[in-house]
């Protein structure tokens, strides 16, 4: 009796410690090393005529046991479910001038499962060749924006007029890495995307989003963001508009953002980058404190940009590595929750956050 007790003993303080850790990360270490000790204790137990299943005498077992234990114990967000989506399960597309690959449902692609995810609508990845590209066509009701990986890529629309970047010159934006050119499609708008480079591919990833209403005024944004910074912790990119969905027109006009030095968006969306060096670990505040909401999503992406050398863990779990092209689906995250991204390739993993309602 006296060791069925001492179990028990073990088992709560095991269990209280689960809870505990999961609202306080600074007693990991701690906690690792009293759930050793808790298995070790356990293991050496011995019983007459008590039965408890998980309890053995094998070293295999003993070891099953204290791994789970691990596992559960490194989980900084045990009530989330995280999905991964391989980059062999996008749709893709060759068609000499772009190669492209579709997260979601796009084009002549479609797949039930992947038809969009909270705001989220379509992430594409596209290589577009020198000399080649989108010829103008229109878009209406959809938030697009576009995060240049490499290379450099020509924006023309119907609303740029001359001067308006700055002398850059007459009715184009010529972006490069590091730029994000964001556009409100509203009531309808028109642009071109061309790689007009003599020989350079241009990578970029090409996303959309649902606004939280139709019929908005169209606009644009151009903005540049740094490597340096994305290299010490994620960078805010977009984030919802200051006003919200019953925003005033004046507020509209000023554009402000929830977070300052972002693009604003009219959705419930916050993206944001990182670029992650091997060995260390970035965390993302879910919601990046511009909404209080429970019950988020968070979609990650790994963009192909090292050559298959970079890999990433999400939430310290096995069955949540990520490889480039791949991505994977958070749900059932509140805001202030961390979400830890950890880079575990032989190369820096830029990484890129979709947090969304």
């Amino acid at each position: 009796m006296k060791h069925f007790t001492l179990f028990l003993s073990f088992l709560f303080v095991f269990l209280i410690s689960i809870v505990t850790y999961n609202y306080n990360p600074d007693l990991k270490s701690l906690l690792l090393q009293s759930s050793s000790l808790i298995a070790a204790q356990i293991s050496s137990l011995s019983y007459r005529n008590i039965t408890i299943p998980f309890i053995t005498d094998t070293e295999q077992q003993q070891d099953s046991m204290l791994n789970t234990v691990k596992n559960t114990m490194t989980k900084t967000l045990s009530h989330a479910k995280i999905t991964p989506h391989r980059s062999a399960s996008r749709g893709h597309g060759d068609h000499g001038w772009l190669n492209t690959y579709h997260s979601f449902s796009f084009a002549d692609w479609y797949n039930p499962k992947y038809n969009g995810f909270g705001a989220l609508r379509v992430l594409n990845e596209d290589c577009v060749k020198a000399n080649s590209g989108f010829p103008t066509h229109p878009h209406r009701d959809f938030e697009i924006f576009s995060y240049i990986l490499s290379g450099e890529l020509t924006h023309r629309d119907s609303m740029l007029k001359k001067g308006a970047e700055g002398g850059q010159s007459d009715r184009f934006y010529r972006m490069r890495r590091g730029d994000v050119q964001f556009t409100t499609g509203g009531t309808g708008i028109a642009h071109s995307e061309f790689n007009e480079h003599r020989s350079e591919t241009v990578h970029f990833l090409q996303i959309w989003a649902h606004p939280w209403r139709r019929g908005l005024t169209p606009r644009y944004h151009t903005r540049h963001f740094d490597d340096a910074d994305k290299r010490k912790g994620f960078v805010n990119i977009l984030s919802p508009l200051k006003g919200g969905v019953d925003a005033s027109p004046e507020q509209e006009k000023v554009a402000e953002p929830t977070l300052p030095d972002t693009i604003p968006i009219h959705a419930d969306l916050v993206m944001a980058a990182g670029i992650i060096a091997p060995g260390n670990t970035f965390e993302w505040n879910v919601g990046a404190k511009a909404t209080e909401a429970s019950n988020r999503k968070v979609y990650v992406h790994v963009p192909m940009t090292k050559g298959g050398k970079a890999r990433v863990r999400i939430d310290a779990r096995d069955d949540a590595v990520l490889e480039e092209g791949d991505g994977a689906f958070v749900d059932g995250v509140n805001a202030g929750d961390k979400l830890s991204v950890e880079s575990i390739g032989e190369a820096e993993a830029e990484v890129v956050v979709l947090d969304t309602a």
